[in-house]
């Protein structure tokens, strides 16, 4: 994939989230890596439903930013990402209602946000770690990616939102919505006696479909 049709694809799936009310006003950014390792990111106060194609801050390999309007103020969580996941082509984070809702739930796991409703969200996301309440911007939030060391392809931030590295920004659109609709189906059934996915049926599917169970 050329570089613009990366910009032409990130503009696109970013859109498509925003018309279907995963993200809201200028909230989200949305980021991918470019062949030569730079990065393409959306810009500071933007909205997914509006993101400019020849807009997008751009950043070269060494993390400069080379063109491009000012970049988002969560470049930490997003250089968190590329820094400990080798394999991450695309970072993704949204404002969703479901699954910030979710966060606020006194049942919520830390170390595995997302109970075992159906298989689709331990296919795409693995364990999602539901990290404590940061202030928007603050590094801190990047240091706590970090310190999971790459073993975690999806973080919940407390009161604010999902964040999901994918390879391939298509891939990393489709698991930060299957966490939102799992986030939907937890607060759908808080407080009925729900069948979950068993302990032997969740290592199954981690078995059968290959998946990085984040320790």
């Amino acid at each position: 994939m050329t570089e613009t049709q990366l910009r032409d694809q990130l503009c696109l799936l970013a859109r498509s989230l925003f018309e279907r009310g995963l993200t809201h006003g200028s909230t989200g950014n949305i980021s991918a890596r470019c062949d030569d390792g730079g990065l393409l990111v959306s810009p500071t106060g933007t909205s997914f439903g509006r993101l400019d194609p020849e807009r997008l801050s751009r950043f070269d390999a060494t993390g400069r930013l080379v063109s491009g309007d000012p970049p988002t103020k969560e470049m930490p969580l997003h250089s968190a990402f590329y820094a400990t996941r080798s394999k991450a082509g695309a970072v993704v984070h949204l404002h969703s209602c479901h699954s910030v809702a979710w966060s606020m739930m006194p049942e919520a796991d830390p170390d595995n946000f997302l109970p075992p409703l159906t298989p689709y969200a331990i296919m795409k996301l693995g364990k999602v770690k539901l990290l404590p309440f940061f202030l928007p911007g603050d590094p801190a939030m990047g240091e706590a990616v970090r310190a999971l060391a790459g073993q975690r392809s999806a973080v919940m931030l407390a009161n604010h939102g999902p964040v999901v590295a994918g390879a391939t920004v298509e891939s990393a659109c489709n698991a930060i919505e299957e966490l939102e609709e799992s986030a939907r189906l937890a607060m759908l059934l808080r407080g009925t006696p729900a069948r979950l996915l068993s302990d032997e049926q969740v290592r199954a599917v981690v078995e059968e479909f290959d998946v990085e169970w984040g320790g």
